[in-house]
């Protein structure tokens, strides 16, 4: 990616944007979607973000690669290599430009108890927390927007300190947001 990462202000329509590609899912894996969830910061009230929305889905039984690759076709969805263990990530671009990130993942008891949900619910809960992770946001896309990877890494500390939080408050035990 060589254009900087943009950080946009909240949009109301990403709700409606989920909503649509939500419905899509569930007619593409039918009783397989256990869980369908909108993730990242598109789903926080009044969060600044890139403005791609990030849907979990949780599968069962989880199946291999292939089948994933039939269901989400080439011409609107890309697998990405992730190096994650049981996870397919795939982008969807709409009219050339990238709109989602859809993450399959197994569905289990633990589901929920993921980082990422953790995170979502607690900036949630806590209004406070959204304006200084816009902050921390804005200045990673200007400083560090050359590549995903580095955008990602250099907000470690905050999603690190919340999930930390959210893993307290649910007597959950402590863990590295890098995780799978």
């Amino acid at each position: 990616m060589s254009d900087k990462i943009k950080i946009m202000e909240y949009d109301p329509n990403w709700i409606k944007a989920y909503e649509l590609e939500k419905s899509c899912i569930s007619s593409l894996l039918g009783e397989d979607a256990i869980a369908i969830e909108h993730i990242g910061s598109t789903s926080i009230p009044h969060q600044e973000a890139k403005p791609i929305v990030d849907i979990f889905i949780g599968v069962s039984p989880f199946k291999g690669l292939a089948f994933y690759k039939s269901v989400f076709d080439s011409g609107s969805y890309d697998y990405i290599q992730t190096g994650m263990s049981r996870r397919y990530l795939f982008s969807k671009c709409t009219n050339g430009t990238w709109t989602h990130n859809i993450h399959v993942l197994p569905y289990n008891d633990e589901f929920y108890t993921r980082n990422e949900f953790l995170f979502r619910n607690y900036l949630r809960e806590h209004p406070d927390l959204v304006q200084e992770y816009g902050e921390i946001k804005k200045k990673a896309g200007k400083s560090h927007g050359k590549t995903m990877e580095e955008y990602t890494r250099s907000k470690t500390d905050f999603i690190q300190k919340v999930v930390d939080a959210a893993r307290t408050e649910k007597g959950l035990p402590l863990q590295n947001v890098w995780e799978d």
